[in-house]
């Protein structure tokens, strides 16, 4: 066993990112809140890492209250809550790929730059009862790539950074970040999927499907 510790990235690794559905959801949150599309779009995506180091429904009105909004703040975040329990699908080889590392005795961790909703819904999806670490961006303040959120992580595998494998798509210069904190790390390159820019200047390791990281652990 190479690894003692495994630690995977939620959106775009084990669950692929859905853009057209999720692109249907913000168009609902635009009507529900009657906000003007493009100034809403335009703040929401500038100010993106405050709602994911923090409370939501705080961050939702201060999003209405600069654009004038009088809508229901609940209603969207029931919207946003629905959305996410319904799109944490876990990729084809998630699962099993999981499941045969626990078996082979690997520690499993999992860290996401996600807002309240994902750890809100979380068990309530099929990986619920897969990790032994989950770390939420949003729960404990800091996000990806910055070395605290790695170091909780390892800190609650019981495992040595310097003894995890880390895999992400490459977003949130998370894959830097990982071997910066002493991890090795390796990037899920799935055939036909974009990837940010961050996970385009990634010249390291990488992999096509979950189940090959079997071969690296």
């Amino acid at each position: 066993m190479r690894f003692g510790g495994v630690i995977f990235d939620l959106w775009q690794t084990l669950v692929p990112w859905p853009v057209d559905s999720a692109n249907r959801m913000y168009g609902r949150l635009v009507e529900t809140w009657g906000a003007d599309p493009e100034a809403f779009h335009e703040l929401w995506n500038r100010r993106r890492r405050e709602r994911e180091t923090g409370p939501i429904e705080p961050h939702l009105r201060s999003i209405a209250d600069e654009l004038g909004l009088g809508g229901d703040v609940q209603a969207v975040m029931a919207i946003r809550r629905d959305w996410t329990l319904e799109s944490l699908v876990p990729r084809p080889d998630a699962i099993p790929t999981l499941e045969e590392l626990r078996r082979r005795g690997h520690k499993l961790g999992m860290i996401s730059a996600c807002t309240e909703d994902v750890p809100e819904v979380w068990e309530r999806t099929p990986f619920a009862t897969l990790f032994d670490s989950t770390v939420f961006s949003c729960s404990v303040g800091f996000s990806k790539p910055d070395p605290r959120i790695y170091a909780r992580a390892a800190e609650e595998l019981g495992v040595e950074p310097g003894d995890c494998l880390f895999v992400g798509d490459g977003a949130n210069d998370e894959l830097p970040g990982a071997e910066r904190a002493g991890m090795t790390a390796v990037q899920l390159r799935a055939p036909g999927e974009r990837l940010t820019s961050e996970g385009e200047r990634w010249s390291g390791r990488y992999v096509a499907m979950l189940s090959d990281v079997l071969e690296l652990a």
